[in-house]
This record gives C-alpha cells, structure tokens and sequence, in this order.
C-alpha cells in the first residue's frame, strides 16, 4: 500500500500543477469546479478536498489570492492603472469589496499599499506550498558562450522578503537617469546564495540592467559591475518567477552530475525576458545561466 501510495503522489501532484497552470492562464475568466476538475482529470465530487490536500488552500481561496497577488503588482509597479480597473480586472464588483479583501490578504489597503507598500508583510502572506512542477526531463539546457555584461547594479542586502523595495529603487533610478532604459536594455538578477538556507540578513542579490558605459555616482546607491563572460549552461524557465527556485535547483541537482560539467567561481543569474507587471505569470521568461569552466 506505501508503494502504491508513492507512485500516486507524483502523477496527483501533476494532475494539480495542470490545474495551477490553467487558473494562471485563465484568471480573466469564470473557473469552475466543472472545469477544472476536467482539466485536473478528477471526480468534481472529490476535487476540492484533493485540491486543499496538496497545496493547503482551499481552491475558491487560491483563484482570489492569485488575483490579488496580480493586483498588487500593478499597484506597486503601474501607479497610473486606477484601482477601480485593478478592482474590476481582479473579478470583484466594486472597489469597496476589492479593498476589503485585499486589506484581508495583505494587511494594507490598495491605496495604501500603492503608496508604501509593505514587502515585508506581504512576503509572509504570500507563501503558498505548491506541489513541486520541474522534471528534469523537462529542462532544454543548451552549453553556450556569453560575452561580459557591463551592468548597473544596486545591491540588496538583507532579507528576500525586502527585495521588492530594492526592485522599486531600482527603477526609481533607471526613470531619473535614463542611463539603462527598460526598453532598450536588458535586466538581469545575481543571487549570491539561496534565499532558502541562507539567515535573512546574509542574502545577497544584484538587480542589474546593461549599461553602455560606467554609472556615476547616485543617490540610490546604483554601481557599475560586470556579469563575466564564459561557458554557461542555459535553461528557460517559463512562468511564475516565484518558482524560479525550481528550475535552479533541478540544474543542480540533476543536470549538473550528468553532464560531467564543472562550475566555474561566479553564481547562478537570471536574465529577464520580460518585465512587463501586468503581464500574466504564465507568461514570465526568464533564461537561467550556470557558469561553467
């Protein structure tokens, strides 16, 4: 019976991560329990109970945080899009019960939120534990050669659940300077360590954008740095970058001992393919590189 257990866990936590990826690419929509327990290949009877085991949440919970959690990016990111519009796009009547829940979610108001938005709170409200999605089989890692990358870099030092606050300065500078626009440049991310197992006060991540020439000094304590060139293992990782870890991890984990490839002395980094906040995160690409000797 164990055994029989254990081989139902990875095909009941596929079956889930099919439904994850369907309510992401479909929160505009009406998602019923008709439709995606199709779409999980589950007894609608059993799905909800089946849904709340694996990622301990209840389904109807889950659709309305991922709208929020959407909401909340535009609010922070997007200070032009009305709240009535944010309100409305989230699936609620009026602005008045979109405050409500958000506030029930989040601890602030979307208007406060907008203003000062608590990263810290948010971050611990924000934790969901998802059944894990990345298969090995899955990754297409590709071995190329990269050119040195002049970047304009702030560092964040602290804990991972303030690093939206360094993502705000970040582009708080890129507006005031022009000197690494978002259109025209590219944007990278440098984790030190992994935010899983290293004390908050110890983490460390560079939020980079390419610059044509070296950065003055600035007020929001932007520096020149270089992203080394060299042999790197690349893999696309698309979706929620919240589950980004999944695909570092399974680089690590499996790709690396098979490939007989050696590491070369500089960490993982992520370059974003786009940064738009009110795009879907289903449709988040982020090329990962492990730099290899």
């Amino acid at each position: 019976m164990e055994t029989k257990t254990r081989r139902k866990e990875p095909d009941y936590a596929r079956r889930i991560n099919r439904v994850l990826d369907y309510i992401d690419k479909h929160l505009d929509e009406e998602l019923t329990i008709d439709v995606l327990s199709d779409v999980a290949n589950f007894s609608k009877f059993h799905f909800h109970r089946q849904f709340s085991q694996n990622c301990g949440i209840s389904l109807s919970r889950y659709i309305q945080f991922m709208r929020l959690k959407r909401a909340s990016y535009r609010l922070a990111f997007n200070p032009t899009a009305p709240i009535i519009d944010v309100a409305l796009d989230s699936a609620f009547e009026n602005p008045e019960s979109f405050s409500r829940a958000f506030k029930a979610a989040f601890g602030q108001t979307p208007s406060a939120f907008r203003k000062k938005p608590d990263w810290a709170s948010w971050s611990a409200r924000s934790r969901i534990s998802l059944p894990p999605s990345k298969r090995t089989e899955d990754m297409d890692v590709k071995i190329i050669d990269v050119e040195p990358i002049l970047v304009a870099a702030l560092e964040h030092r602290g804990a991972p659940a303030l690093l939206n606050d360094s993502v705000q300065r970040f582009i708080a500078w890129r507006k005031s300077s022009g000197l690494s626009p978002v259109s025209k440049c590219e944007t990278y991310g440098v984790p030190y360590n992994d935010p899983n197992t290293t004390p908050p006060e110890e983490f460390r991540f560079d939020i980079c954008g390419s610059a044509p020439a070296p950065v003055p000094a600035n007020e929001h304590g932007v520096v020149t740095k270089t992203i080394p060139g060299g042999r790197c293992a690349m893999t696309l990782h698309a979706g929620s970058r919240d589950r980004i870890d999944e695909s570092v991890y399974a680089l690590y984990r499996d790709w690396l001992p098979e490939s007989g490839e050696e590491l070369r002395d500089f960490p993982v980094y992520f370059h974003y393919l786009n940064l738009d906040h009110d795009t879907p995160e289903h449709r988040h690409l982020t090329e990962i590189y492990l730099p290899l000797k």
